[in-house]
Formats: C-alpha cells, sequence, structure tokens
C-alpha cells in the first residue's frame, strides 16, 4: 500500500535516542528515521524482505504493508515493519534493541593482527610543502607574481616544470603580500611515475602565507560496505595522528553492494547514496579533527580505498552496468578529484585519490591490501582473502596474481540469519557446547546479555553442533538427542542459544537449519573460489606457504573452527596470518610513498581476474562444497578424522544415558 506525501507535516519522535523529526503525511517511516540520523538497520534496502528493521508504533496511527516478517503477536503489540510503515499522524516510536545499529562496537578489538607490511619503500608522500621567501617586485623587476614564485621555487628546491592550479593563481597577488613575500607552496604527485630517470611533474594545488609545513596532513580512508575507518596522518614524521570509524550510511539502504546498486536504479537513488556515503566521511573527519585540533583546511590530500561498487557510488557514478552481463566498472582506474566537488569538508585544494579497481567486484580495497600487506614484492605463494559479502581472494605472489570475487552473501555479517546481527555490543560471538547435555556456554561482545548472533558468531556455533553431533554433516538437526535445545520451529527445526530470560531483546535466540544452510552456501562460495582459482593455474591443491586474512571481520575468525566447518583450507595454524583492516593499511602507507602509489597501479595490472558467476568449475566446486566440512573428505583429513571419533564418543554417551 503506497500513499502520495500530503501537505499536512507531523512529528515523529524516536526512542531512545530522544530525536524528533517533522516529516509530510505519509512519509515512509524507516526514511524518516534516515533522516533524523536514526540508525536502523535494514539489510534488504527497505525491499520489506529481510525483516531485520522492526519498530514499536508506541503512539499515534501509521499505514502498514504486512508482510509474513511480522507475527500476529508482535502486530497486536505494535511492531512494524519501518520500511512498510508510513505516517499518518504525529508519532513516538520505539527502536527495539535488535534493529539498533551501535557504533562502540565498531571499536571490538581484532584479536592476533600480525606486522606483515610492505617493504623498502622510501618515505616520499606525494604530497610536499615548500616555504620561499621572495624578493618583492620594484620597478626594476617587475615580472609577475606568478614568475617570481615559480622562480624562487626553481631557485631554491630546484623544482621546475610545475603545472599549477587555477585556484593557486586566483589567490596569489593576495596571499604573497599577505605573508610580506614569505609563503608556503603545496605540490602534489598525481600521475604515475614516467620512465626509469625522468622526473615526476608535480603540480601546484594551494599556497598559503608564512611558513606553514609543520602543518602538514593527509587522511587514509577505507570505504567497507557496512563500515568506514579514516586515519588522519602527519607527513612530516609519517605517523598515524587520530582514527576514528563509524558505519557506512548506506547500510539503511541495503546491506551489500547489489541491494545498493539497486537503489541506485531508483529516481535520485545514486544522488542520495553519494551524499549519504560523503556524509560519514565528513563525520569522520570531523572526529579526526576534535581528536586532534587540525583544521581540515590544513588536510591536503585524502587516499581512499574500497570496493568497485562503493568507490563509484563515492564518485558519483552509476554502478549499474557491474551487475548486469558482462559486468563492467565505468573504469579500473580514477582521475584524482577535488575532494570538495563531491561534498567532502576539506579544503578547495584538497584532491581524494582512489585505489585502482581490477574488475567489477574485485576492487580497490583489495589492491590495497596486497600492496599493503606486500604480497607483491615476496615470492612466497600466498592466498589472500578478504572475508566478507563479497569474500575477495588472491592467489599469486610477486610474479604473478589471479583474483576473484566469490558472491558469499551476507552471512559472515550477520545477514540472513534469523538473530543475526552485526558485531554489535551483546552479539554472540562465542559458543562451547558441553557434550555430555548438550548445553551452551555462550560469550558476547562486551559481555553483554546476548541480543542476536554475528559473523564469528555464527561460525563458532556451527563448529561446535558440529563437532558434538548436535548436526549432521548435511546441516541437519540431530532430532533425537536428549536435550530440549533442539526443537522444531517455524523455520524448520532449530537450537536454543539463549532463553527469553536471558537476553535484551525478551525473546529465544535460535540457530535454524535454514540459517546454517545460508551460512554452508556462504562457506561453499569462498572455499570453491579457492579451489577454482588454485585449478586456474595448474595446482591440483592449494599447497600455499602463507595465507594473510584481511578485515576486521577475519581477524576475530576462530581458524580451527573456520576450518572445520569447511570455510579456510585445512593447513596447519601457523600459516594463517591476520593483518587486521589490509584496505586501511595500503592506503595509509600510499599516503607516505609514492614508490608504493605506483605499485598499486601495477598489482591492478598484473591481476588477472577470474569472473565466477557462469564459470562451471567453480559451480561444480561449489556443490561439492555444500556440506560440513566437504563431500569430499580427503580435502579435509583431519576435521574428518576428529568427526568421526566424536560421532562414536557421541552414540556411546547416547546409549549411556
Amino acid at each position: 500500500m503506497t500513499k502520495t506525501a500530503g501537505k499536512n507535516k507531523f512529528k515523529v519522535h524516536f526512542n531512545p535516542d530522544n530525536v524528533e523529526i517533522v516529516v509530510d503525511q505519509g512519509e515512509n517511516l524507516l526514511q524518516a528515521a534516515i533522516a533524523a540520523g536514526v540508525r536502523i538497520y535494514a539489510s534488504c534496502g527497505g525491499a520489506g524482505t529481510c525483516g531485520t528493521c522492526k519498530v514499536q508504533i508506541e503512539k499515534g496511527d501509521v499505514e502498514t504493508a504486512r508482510t509474513d516478517k511480522i507475527t500476529d503477536e508482535e502486530f497486536s503489540k505494535g511492531i512494524r515493519q519501518a520500511c512498510q510503515t508510513r505516517v499518518l499522524s504525529d508519532l513516538s516510536v520505539y527502536i527495539p534493541v535488535e534493529s539498533r545499529l551501535e557504533k562502540a562496537v565498531l571499536a571490538q578489538e581484532q584479536k592476533r593482527v600480525s606486522e606483515i607490511i610492505a617493504t623498502g619503500w622510501r618515505f616520499v608522500p606525494p604530497l610536499s610543502k615548500y616555504f620561499v621567501e621572495l624578493p618583492p617586485p620594484t620597478l626594476d623587476d617587475n615580472t609577475s607574481d606568478l614568475s617570481r614564485l615559480l622562480r624562487g621555487l626553481r631557485q631554491r628546491y630546484h623544482l621546475s616544470n610545475l603545472s599549477i592550479e587555477f585556484n593557486v593563481v586566483q589567490k596569489l597577488a593576495n596571499t604573497l603580500r599577505d605573508g610580506k613575500w614569505k609563503a608556503t607552496v603545496t605540490t602534489l604527485v598525481t600521475a604515475a611515475k614516467p620512465r626509469a630517470g625522468d622526473r615526476r611533474q608535480p603540480r601546484v594545488i594551494d599556497i598559503e602565507p608564512g611558513d606553514t609545513r609543520d602543518k602538514h596532513y593527509s587522511l587514509a580512508f577505507d570505504i567497507g560496505t557496512t563500515t568506514v575507518y579514516g586515519q588522519l596522518l602527519d607527513l612530516n614524521r609519517g605517523r598515524v595522528v587520530a582514527e576514528s570509524m563509524a558505519y557506512n550510511g548506506q547500510i539503511s539502504y541495503g546491506e551489500d553492494v547489489i541491494t545498493r546498486i539497486a537503489y541506485c536504479q531508483k529516481p535520485g537513488g545514486l544522488k542520495k547514496l553519494q551524499q549519504t556515503i560523503v556524509a560519514t566521511i565528513n563525520g569522520i573527519i570531523g572526529e579526526l579533527q576534535a581528536r586532534s585540533k587540525v583544521d581540515a583546511g590544513r588536510i591536503s590530500h585524502i587516499m581512499a580505498a574500497g570496493n568497485t561498487v562503493m568507490t563509484q557510488i563515492l564518485l558519483g557514478l552509476n554502478p549499474q552496468h557491474i551487475r548486469l552481463t558482462p559486468y563492467t566498472p565505468v573504469a579500473n582506474f580514477f582521475p584524482a578529484v577535488p575532494a570538495s566537488s563531491l561534498g567532502i569538508e576539506v579544503g578547495d585544494h584538497a584532491y581524494l585519490f582512489t585505489f585502482p579497481a581490477v574488475a567489477s567486484y574485485v576492487g580497490g580495497d583489495i589492491v590495497s591490501g596486497i600492496v599493503g600487506s606486500g604480497v607483491h614484492q615476496r615470492k612466497a605463494l600466498t592466498f589472500f582473502m578478504d572475508i566478507g559479502t563479497n569474500g575477495e581472494i588472491v592467489i599469486g605472489n610477486s610474479d604473478w596474481m589471479v583474483t576473484a570475487s566469490c558472491s558469499a552473501g551476507p552471512a559472515f555479517e550477520g545477514g540472513g540469519i534469523k538473530h543475526g546481527i552485526i558485531a554489535a555490543e551483546g552479539a554472540i560471538e562465542d559458543v562451547k557446547i558441553n557434550r555430555s547435555d548438550f548445553e551452551p556456554e555462550i560469550g558476547t561482545i562486551g559481555n553483554a546479555k546476548p541480543k542476536g548472533i554475528c559473523g564469528s558468531g555464527l561460525i563458532n556455533t556451527v563448529a561446535e553442533l558440529l563437532e558434538n553431533g548436535v548436526i549432521g554433516q548435511n546441516g541437519k538437526y540431530n532430532r533425537d538427542l536428549p536435550t530440549k535445545r533442539v526443537r522444531p520451529g517455524t523455520d524448520g527445526y532449530e537450537y536454543v542459544l539463549a532463553r527469553a530470560s536471558e537476553t535484551q531483546t525478551g525473546s529465544d535466540i535460535v540457530i535454524t537449519e535454514v540459517d546454517i544452510d545460508n551460512l554452508m552456501r556462504a562457506k561453499a562460495a569462498m572455499y570453491a573460489g579457492c579451489q577454482t582459482l588454485c585449478k586456474s593455474v595448474g595446482s591440483g591443491g592449494c599447497d600455499f606457504e602463507q595465507v594473510i586474512i584481511a578485515g576486521a571481520f577475519g581477524s576475530n575468525i576462530d581458524i580451527r573452527r573456520a576450518i572445520t566447518i569447511g570455510l579456510l583450507p585445512e593447513m596447519p595454524e601457523d600459516k594463517f596470518i591476520f593483518i587486521g583492516n589490509g584496505s586501511l593499511l595500503g592506503a595509509r602507507l600510499t599516503s607516505f610513498s609514492t614508490d608504493l602509489l605506483d605499485d598499486a597501479r601495477r598489482v591492478a595490472q598484473m591481476m588477472t581476474n577470474l569472473e565466477l558467476s557462469e564459470n562451471v568449475e567453480f559451480m561444480n566446486n561449489y556443490v561439492a562444497a555444500l556440506f560440513l566440512p566437504h563431500t569430499n573428505a580427503e580435502e579435509f583429513p583431519g576435521v574428518s578424522k576428529r568427526l568421526a571419533g566424536g560421532s562414536n564418543n557421541n552414540q556411546k554417551e547416547r546409549i549411556k544415558v
């Protein structure tokens, strides 16, 4: 049901945020919340198919399109899907804990992050500052201000063949005279290094009165689908001054890139998503300024890494063809762009650089991670993976690289799971099951009362269920166990992780057979992608010297349990290396070194992308991996042996009981 917005205006008050907004009659409640700055989890982007944006109408009249995501009992209590609800009067709306996006969790400590980074690079930032003291003009020397400036730079720093931004020319006369002919010039290298022996041609992007060389800053950003991380960098000392992070505001319009591509096709959709990510970036810049006391006008350079879809939306480029066969991005290499032209709140002279993309679903974030971790510098055969909704993977070394994107779906980030949530305070992240009575012992983020299951918690739970015989290798529950934890539910059989009296939500938190199936599909896509890449380069097995796992989610994975379910190849655990946010690492290092900036371009060009969506070999590997851990026991000999022993033990225990 749809109602056109009329002339009447109504107040909508959101609790517990205590935020109020005035909207037109008929306004969509989810859009009203977004406009008010109230972040509601809406993984399907407002299509009404996920049920994650549930709210409670405390007071007032609404019009709702009813879906099967709301039970009769919930409906009677005023529970509605925000995306399917329109405002008909003044409202008081309560956002339940399971529907909220809470920022505090973003600072969750990452586990086992190793120091493996690119080596051998020089500290030569693409941004430089030069102080000049010029002789004032006279009747005998009345050359132009610009010629005088260029002469001074050439004499003191041997800088020649400089290009000049017009905004510098516009303010040149006043700046030189305000500074009494003492000024600081900022130059930027935007082009890749030319032929060996040639010098780069920097451009002059700013001029300031006086000596401001001590105020020399850049920004590094990881533009993730779920979260955005930012760092303020001191380019004089090569260090991080401040860092901050936030949920990507686009998450209220859809959880994954496919949903957001679809949203971009709506009237005004691309503009709205572009403005939303810019608002997120500006919020982070504001926090970085507050923490460092650095004025935004002193920031002259931004390096951003993101997947291809996120990059195109940030630049205001329609990503529609990324989704359509033959899956083409607008470009692989994007020119630097004045950041303020996109709405980013820094000085007009500051430029935004984005990492080059390899293909539609292998973007600059992966290129950044490869460069930052130095995979391109070493001979060791490496398997690099960034586990998430898209699941990008790379196999190779300094001589060659092959890459692919696996459409794993949102399960690793809690999406598509009945009680799945993003890693937030109260999210179940660790589970241990007592083999004797099948009772769980759970651990949550922040040691808070549980309110849902995050991605790492889902992996750990399924591994525990499998090892203790609660589910079989097909992901189905053993219905003969002497426990009330396994029971029939609305989505088939389920296991109760936490009872209603123990949770924040007041409802049981369960993991269903549908949830397990979604995880099996996600892990099968990742493992099949690895197998397919191995076979594409003539390697029957995956005999890697190291496996690098990037991303905040990856840093919180339990390796043994991930191997148990068949997500990661069975290898000695000491071969797995966690680098945390590889995308941000690469963005930071390339801000410090033009050498690594060149490497980023070279890495993107040397990567061979394998499109998996229509690859027969991948589909065969995928189907074979739809089992715990795999249909071929030889792929996971240790796990298979352990499961066989555990099954026998469980059988003996059940007989004894």
